[in-house]
């Protein structure tokens, strides 16, 4: 085999006649081998479509292994190319100070570290590609915030089909949060918060006509959005949530086993360990390593055998996200800690125990505009029960969230892994871009709980969207359980553990770190240390560039149907299962060691492992929103009839479709006395009459004519809400028979409706 090797030309396979036989007996007997590893392997492995065909003769059997093994090879030279240049980005991305990983241009607005209290973020706005629509300053701006999770800025936009480019071609001002990889001195966390305020804040005064701002929270720059709105509920006109874990307790037995590690760890002492070592900063890159544990299988061999396997096609996609995933960021000590403490392990947002300064609380029920949280069930990272089951925590029931005025809207991926909610390119086009369209509408949608439904419809291959009410327990099957976890146990022993590392070891840890010290740890870090040592840094590899050049020159691919691509393919996914196989183990490891430990010390009285359980819900029938709207029940004219004739209507289907959403918000924006009245006074009033039908549903529908004095005044009512409502024959018996008590009520017949009535007749 010595004499095998790549040549340029025509000759690259040309070999003497004693070396071809030597080659052709070396590779029989290779291919005896790798047949019979596939005949091991063959019960474990997927069946394939069409399995391999054995060669006819020993002649066939040598090519094909020739084949192969030319194609095999040339393909690890433009894998461990494609590798060295992941490296060498990587290393030009450090120098350049890690900037954001935006595909799209944009302009500084507000530079985080020249504010009063000074933080490593910054405002930027993206500059409109020429061939996108021109923006409409009178369109709601969208801003974005990225997660601060070890990565930098930038995966909402890193490509066209992405939040950025959704928005942007629908004609809204983009803005986005960034943050650089360096935290200023001393900054907090409610820095950022008040940083993000005054973004805001310039935002609306640059655009004076539009609505407020949609802010979109990906991954952990979630629980930062919620806190912007529960800090400042006047400034946000509507959040979007994607892929972010609010209830961090929460999880299914089984499944989820980051949520243990916290408990085996002795709590959030180790974490300060590592920013004492840091010299007062905690790498991102350790956020990074456990994100990519949680599926080793994929992270560590399969995005790799994917680029091996697919060298010729792959490398452009995989350079594109290792630039952003090889991207690592810093935080100061104060902020990681007030992280662990407050999130990952007391898990005290939904509590409303975070301390806002000033002797307040960041308190989720202040929250007024819409909230829109995306999730799926595929995401290892924030699972369902994280991303949803502050939901039950905060408000008593679905009931109470009406009363409040508030509108949740959540939406279910079926099996999109948490990556892939921010990154993958379908879920852009169809997810984001529908989530999008409903933000428009989301101020003509009554308060409540639904689950947003995304299918196909048959007649010209759009989308149709279905907004379905939903109830607490709705969200409590899809979270988990979150009851007899000893959670709030670990909490208290952290904070134990923590005064012990402060008190005792953080005096004695600290004298011994420098700055030189804590960057050489940083450089040595194993995430860090596989790309500069794969770079031409590395002068081992300096003829690897030239090796890929004349491999593209003279690529001779092996045949689709090379028995020998079966096998590789074969053993590819035998070690991917077997590393997930590990993964499992590990998993169900630590969640038994996780009870049993907790489990000894509730054994010792030291801790127990019962968790309080929730309160039974109410109606909150005395609450002052309730007794007030209650108390205007016969108080209104034509504009509330309509919109509380709407409202029944919805509550009896027990469903919007947005077709019929946008209908209304077509009447409210054109029909008078709709036409006249402010944003604000359209919202408020939708507010008041979901609570009264809501809680007095008979008397609500019985008072209609108190609203309707006039015979004309109930007709052209009437009529509007059946043009909103669409055919009758689609709306279902209940809606149907709605409408039929409706008309009752109000002393009309259906043939007292005016047919004609512009819009009655409107397509569903």
């Amino acid at each position: 085999m010595s004499q095998l090797k790549i040549l340029p030309g025509p000759e690259m396979l040309a070999l003497s006649g004693e070396g071809m036989r030597r080659v052709m007996a070396q590779t029989r007997a290779l291919g005896e081998v790798m047949r019979r590893q596939a005949v091991t392997l063959a019960p474990s492995l997927p069946k394939p479509a069409a399995p391999p065909q054995v060669a006819a003769s020993p002649m066939q059997a040598a090519t094909d292994t020739v084949e192969y093994l030319i194609d095999a090879s040339q393909r690890a030279v433009l894998f461990w190319d494609t590798m060295r240049e992941a490296g060498n980005s990587f290393a030009e991305h450090e120098a350049a100070g890690c900037p954001p990983v935006l595909i799209f241009d944009y302009e500084m607005v507000v530079d985080g570290r020249t504010l009063p209290r000074p933080c490593n973020y910054a405002l930027v706005r993206i500059t409109v590609p020429a061939d996108y629509p021109p923006t409409d300053p009178k369109l709601r701006p969208f801003v974005i915030i990225d997660p601060r999770a070890g990565h930098g800025a930038g995966i909402g936009g890193f490509k066209s089909d992405s939040q950025v480019g959704v928005a942007l071609r629908r004609g809204h001002p983009v803005y986005f949060v960034i943050f650089f990889r360096d935290p200023e001195p001393g900054q907090t966390i409610l820095d950022i918060t008040r940083a993000e305020a005054i973004f805001l804040e310039h935002i609306h005064k640059a655009h004076p006509q539009a609505p407020k701002s949609v802010v979109i929270g990906n991954c952990q720059g979630g629980w930062a959005v919620m806190m912007l709105g529960a800090s400042q509920p006047d400034l946000t006109g509507a959040l979007v949530l994607n892929g972010a874990p609010l209830s961090y307790w929460a999880g299914e037995r089984g499944r989820n086993p980051m949520r243990y590690l916290g408990g085996l760890a002795g709590g959030s002492w180790p974490s300060a360990l590592m920013a004492d070592l840091g010299h007062g900063r905690f790498d991102g890159a350790n956020l990074v390593l456990n994100f990519e544990s949680l599926s080793p299988g994929n992270t560590w061999f399969k995005k790799y055998y994917n680029l091996f396997q697919k060298a010729d096609t792959e490398a452009e996609r995989f350079l594109e996200f290792e630039r952003w995933w090889g991207g690592y960021f810093l935080m100061n000590r104060d902020e990681i800690r007030w992280i662990v403490e407050n999130l990952f392990i007391g898990d005290k947002f939904a509590r409303g125990e975070i301390s806002a300064g000033a002797g307040t609380v960041f308190n989720m029920r202040a929250v007024r505009c819409p909230i829109i949280v995306f999730a799926s069930a595929g995401d290892n990272i924030t699972p369902p029960g994280q991303a949803l089951r502050w939901i039950a925590d905060v408000y008593r029931d679905e009931q109470e969230i009406k009363t409040l005025g508030q509108t949740i809207v959540y939406l279910m991926h079926d099996d999109i892994g948490h990556l892939g909610i921010f990154v993958s390119g379908a879920v852009a086009l169809k997810e984001h871009s529908e989530i999008a369209e409903l933000l428009g509408l989301i101020d003509s949608l009554a308060p409540g709980l639904y689950e947003m439904q995304i299918v196909r419809e048959t007649a010209d291959n759009g989308w149709q969207v279905e907004l379905v009410e939903r109830t607490m327990d709705d969200i409590r099957a899809r979270s988990g359980d979150a009851t007899n976890e000893a959670f709030p146990e670990v909490a208290k022993i952290s904070q134990l553990n923590q005064s012990v590392y402060d008190l005792f070891m953080a005096p004695l840890v600290r004298p011994w770190a420098n700055e030189r010290s804590a960057e050489l740890r940083r450089q040595m870090h194993p995430l860090r240390l596989r790309r500069t040592l794969v770079s031409d840094r590395n002068p081992a590899l300096g003829q690897l560039s030239e090796a890929a050049r004349q491999v593209k020159a003279h690529r001779r691919k092996a045949r689709p149907d090379n028995p020998y691509l079966a096998v590789e393919q074969g053993m590819a996914d035998a070690i991917e299962r077997s590393i997930d196989t590990w993964r499992d183990w590990r998993d169900a490891w630590t969640e038994t060691a996780f009870h049993a430990t907790y489990g000894w010390l509730a054994a010792w009285g030291i801790a127990g492992t019962e968790a309080s359980a929730p309160a039974e819900a109410q109606v909150p029938a005395e609450a002052p929103e309730v007794r007030a709207a209650l108390g205007r029940i016969e108080a209104g004219g034509f504009a509330e009839a309509v919109v509380r004739m709407m409202i029944l209507l919805a509550q009896a289907r027990g469903a919007v479709r947005r077709s019929r959403l946008a209908r209304s918000n077509a009447l409210m924006q054109s029909e008078p006395p709709f036409d006249v009245m402010t944003a604000e006074a359209r919202q408020t009033m939708i507010r008041e009459q979901t609570v009264i039908v809501s809680m007095a549903p008979a008397e609500a529908l019985a008072t209609l004519p108190r609203l309707l004095a006039k015979a004309a005044d109930r007709r052209r009512a009437m009529a509007l809400v059946a043009a909103v409502a669409g055919p009758e024959a689609e709306l279902g018996d209940a809606a149907q028979a709605m409408l039929a008590q409706q008309r009752n009520v109000l002393g009309l017949t259906l043939s007292l409706v005016p047919i004609g009535y512009e819009g009655a007749a409107m397509p569903d």
